[in-house]
């Protein structure tokens, strides 16, 4: 596996992306505090102001509680836990494999129609699709704190 970081992917192409997610692993299903970052516009010079602005005001990560197969997103500029979804692992809807499935579909009524799917893609480092229904609108990463390091 390949050590990159979560602001390495704001550099990279959206075909990049596409290939990193399609060659990466499940992973494990993630448990406790992952540091968010939006990837809007990849490889433009706005991906990271906006990854940055989304951060500060809208959406900080996801808390993952992997032993009841849930989480809650950071939301807010205070970092508020809300819009719970129910976590497994599932086959991705971006090329068949298995991926860790974030299923917002009977857990929440504001995001009833969204689902992501995470690989991981460096040690403690996720990368998610989102779907708003069947259509592909984003990717986001998540960062994990990896022990002993």
């Amino acid at each position: 596996m390949t050590v990159i970081a979560a602001p390495d992917l704001l550099q990279m192409s959206q075909v990049e992306l596409d290939d990193l997610f399609r060659g990466a692993v499940p992973g494990p299903i993630p448990d406790g505090e992952g540091d968010g970052t939006v990837i809007f516009a990849p490889d433009e010079p706005i991906a990271e102001i906006a990854a940055k602005l989304a951060h500060l005001v809208a959406w900080k990560g996801k808390v993952f509680d992997a032993a009841s197969g849930e989480l809650r997103n950071e939301v807010g500029p205070l970092g508020d836990l809300a819009i719970r979804a129910k976590v497994y692992r599932d086959t991705s809807w971006f090329d068949g494999n298995e991926a860790i499935i974030l299923d917002y579909s009977n857990t929440s009524l504001v995001a009833q129609w969204i689902r992501d799917e995470i690989r991981e893609v460096a040690p403690g480092l996720y990368l998610g699709i989102v779907y708003w229904e069947h259509d592909k609108i984003l990717n986001f990463s998540l960062q994990f704190a990896v022990p002993g390091t």
